[in-house]
């Protein structure tokens, strides 16, 4: 390679762009399930909203991934800025004019957009070698942590002291909608595209032509055969459906059943975030020391404790401190498991198995967030917080009986 690559830049980058994604996301999991009750005012219908940003989310991953494959992670990651954007004005002019056919359109391209961000982690692994992997796609999500501050600095006070309604949320979307614009700007600045540093450091590792074409993409059958896939799956997807799930009901749980203010939510949706990022970089250092099956139990096993608190807690600090865990210890395990779905794949096919790990996920966490609610306006928070943790503690169990990937193999190639 005639020139350094920009690595350390591109690593910036991206984090900043997951910086305002994070801080858009925010008010997505404070205020989606509210805005759309109020639009529709059917209060059955508490999780629809977080399930249809999941949903979108969850069904943008595969063919996002798939592009991101074909065509570079840059032009995809960019088009869900759009996306997002798009999402957050229509949100906005909904919410103003009770129209719910305008708001449900919203949050479609919203969960959208907050699936393919997400994808910025596979940019991430694209840029490491296998042994600092795990702290290369913390690096870039430890980016989310300035979202977390910056959300509640720009959200709380457009709430404060205003009455709930169409009028009140539309602010809130368009200042999310601008987080978004920042991140699209930030994503087209990265270069050269990750995918084609993997692919060169890939080569020269190997000593091949570095011009010559990639081979052609495993089939996803034969991915999900490679060992230690499957248990990185079933992680990730547990991981991420029960973080989703009770962070998107979190403004319900905090205003209708705890019974505070409607800009209490954003503190502790902050804090909640800090938990998923302030210590990425560490978790990403002990991940690649402690390894991934450990690390993927262990990161399951605090969100069954941090969940089950919601059963005693009502306060503000406490509740703050419980998302907290669980954010810290889905940090844990969908590191882990990006990581070891990343150790297994080329940089040519990368994509569509984190892609094909987002849309189980995402479909999960819908599921989880529609069900939630229902759970949550019939039974309270003590069945929502049984269930999820029910949930993650079977996974962890089976992980740390069955689940232990075997060492890393030497690289594929065709």
């Amino acid at each position: 390679m005639a020139e350094p690559l920009p690595i350390r830049r591109n690593t910036a980058l991206l984090a900043a762009s997951l910086a305002a994604n994070s801080a858009m996301l925010q008010l997505s999991a404070a205020v989606a399930s509210l805005t759309l009750v109020l639009v529709l005012d059917v209060r059955g219908l508490l999780g629809l909203g977080p399930a249809i940003v999941l949903a979108a989310g969850a069904l943008a991953a595969l063919p996002a991934g798939r592009a991101m494959d074909r065509f570079g992670r840059v032009p995809v990651l960019a088009g869900g800025f759009c996306a997002g954007a798009v999402g957050c004005a229509l949100a906005a002019a909904g919410s103003v004019r009770g129209s719910a056919p305008i708001v449900l359109l919203g949050l479609v391209a919203v969960g959208a957009a907050s699936g393919t961000a997400l994808l910025a982690r596979a940019a991430a692994g694209d840029m490491y070698p296998p042994e600092r992997r795990a702290r290369g796609i913390a690096l870039v999500l430890f980016g989310a942590v300035f979202g977390a501050i910056l959300g509640p600095l720009v959200f709380s006070p457009l709430l404060a002291g205003r009455e709930f309604d169409g009028d009140a949320l539309a602010p809130l979307w368009l200042a999310a909608g601008a987080f978004m614009l920042v991140g699209l700007a930030l994503v087209v600045a990265v270069r050269p595209d990750p995918r084609k540093i993997a692919a060169e450091l890939a080569r020269a590792g190997a000593r091949e032509d570095l011009d010559a074409p990639d081979p052609p993409a495993a089939p996803l059958r034969e991915l999900l055969g490679r060992p230690g896939v499957i248990p990185a799956l079933l992680a990730a997807q547990a991981s991420f459906a029960v973080m989703v799930g009770v962070m998107t009901l979190t403004g319900a749980i905090v205003v209708d059943h705890f019974h505070h203010a409607a800009h209490h939510v954003f503190p502790i949706i902050g804090a909640h975030v800090v938990g998923m990022y302030a210590l990425v970089i560490v978790v990403g250092d002990l991940i690649d020391r402690i390894g991934r099956t450990t690390s993927l139990a262990g990161g399951l096993l605090l969100m069954a404790v941090s969940v089950s608190s919601l059963l005693w807690i009502t306060s503000v600090p406490a509740t703050a401190a419980a998302l907290f865990g669980l954010g810290l210890g889905w940090n844990l395990s969908f590191v882990a498991a990006t990581a070891e779905l990343a150790d297994r794949t080329e940089p040519w096919e990368r994509g569509k198995l984190l892609g094909f790990n987002d849309l189980l996920s995402g479909l999960t966490g819908a599921g989880l967030a529609l069900l939630g609610g229902v759970a949550l306006t019939v039974l309270g928070v003590a069945a929502l917080a049984i269930g999820s943790a029910v949930l993650v503690v079977g996974p962890a169990l089976w992980i740390l009986r069955d689940g232990r990937a075997p060492a890393l193999a030497a690289p594929r190639r065709s």
